[in-house]
């Protein structure tokens, strides 16, 4: 692999949400985007390896190609994955494990494809193999053409580094952050969430709005390979986020400890100043001063037979509150049900396409500015 060219970078995002990362990445000034299923292609060097995990709120990890080659059987898979150059990407004195799927392919056994390559990368590199590595080399052999990729997110992009506290099943952020990306939400409005939980769509609209980069406090699995420049990335990552917006960003919950657990989450991420949390019922919320914006909420599921009958009442007050109070708002909501949207009496357009969140089918339902 020619460490100085393009080559293809794989963003992987949820199911669902690819159209939405393609549009970040491309906003973000990232060549080619292309939507595959489950996520979207750019090309670029490592440089643009390295800003896609730092910079880009909806990817969910990133994979750097590194070869692909066709292989109809296990030693030929054994011989060509011999001839990759791995000192390009690798480097031998740090663990990798190599995890492998195959499909529509003669070679069916996807653990015997993982160790062939395992002991290719061991005897030809030199580098030591683990099942608790940092680096994973991706193999995909799908019609017999196996593609080698790289991760070089390391943990999961919604692990942004600053946050402790999350209550029960709570939103990851990079969903979160595509969501209000889908809402049309661009930084310049303010962002209301009245069912805040551990706080994550208002601290992501407060970054967004402050130019804060997602991953500027973590680390990520590319800083163990042989491509990595440590001078460029710190470069890259002390990048100045520019002023503080004037807009602020309001969440509510009626459990105290959900408003702690917020605000704890919003002092670590460097945006106490822009958020603002209290505890109350929806029935209390009432429209910050100040400009209309975007109201987006992830309420409770019906995720057991029953649950669904007492939501109902919650849904139908959100509605009205909203309703009566935030004319001129818009309103984004997640749920599984369309039955309990509905239940909320707003004047929703056609939902988006169903999105895969903790083991559900979750779609968004939006509206307009809401009538006064």
């Amino acid at each position: 692999m020619d460490t100085d060219s393009a080559f293809d970078i794989y963003l992987v995002t949820a199911p669902g949400l690819e159209s939405v990362l393609c549009a970040e990445a491309a906003a973000r000034g990232f060549a080619n985007p292309t939507i595959g299923k489950g996520g979207v292609t750019v090309t670029g060097g490592w440089p643009e390896v390295w800003r896609a995990n730092l910079e880009l709120r909806g990817a969910v990890r990133v994979l750097a190609r590194i070869g692909a080659f066709r292989a109809f059987h296990l030693a030929q898979l054994d011989k060509r994955a011999r001839k990759v150059a791995w000192g390009d990407v690798l480097r031998p004195d740090v663990p990798v494990k190599v995890e492998a799927a195959c499909k529509g392919s003669r070679i069916y056994h996807a653990g015997a494809a993982a160790q062939r390559i395992e002991r290719a990368i061991a005897e030809e590199l030199g580098a030591p193999i683990s099942a608790d590595a940092d680096i994973v080399v991706k193999a995909r052999i799908d019609d017999d053409l196996c593609t080698l990729s790289v991760d070089t997110s390391g943990e999961s992009l919604h692990k942004r580094g600053h946050k402790e506290g999350v209550n029960k099943a709570p939103m990851r952020e990079t969903m979160a952050a595509l969501f209000l990306r889908q809402c049309g939400y661009d930084g310049h409005e303010p962002v209301v969430d009245p069912m805040c939980g551990s706080g994550t769509f208002v601290i992501e609209a407060a970054e967004m709005a402050a130019g804060l980069n997602p991953g500027r406090t973590r680390a990520f699995a590319f800083e163990k390979l042989a491509t990595f420049d440590a001078a460029a990335w710190a470069a890259l990552r002390g990048g100045n986020p520019g002023p503080r917006p004037a807009v602020r960003f309001y969440g509510s919950d009626r459990d105290a400890g959900a408003i702690a657990m917020s605000r704890a989450n919003a002092a670590r991420a460097g945006i106490a100043d822009l958020t603002d949390f209290q505890q109350h019922a929806v029935s209390d919320l009432t429209p910050p001063d100040g400009p209309p914006g975007l109201v987006i909420v992830n309420p409770p599921y019906g995720d057991r037979i029953g649950d669904k009958k007492s939501l109902f009442p919650l849904y139908h007050a959100l509605g009205q509150t909203l309703s009566a109070r935030f004319a001129g708002w818009r309103a984004g909501l997640i749920t599984n049900e369309a039955s309990l949207a509905k239940a909320t009496g707003l004047p929703f357009a056609p939902p988006a396409a169903p999105v895969s969140h903790g083991g559900l089918r979750v779609t968004l339902f939006q509206t307009g500015p809401l009538p006064g």
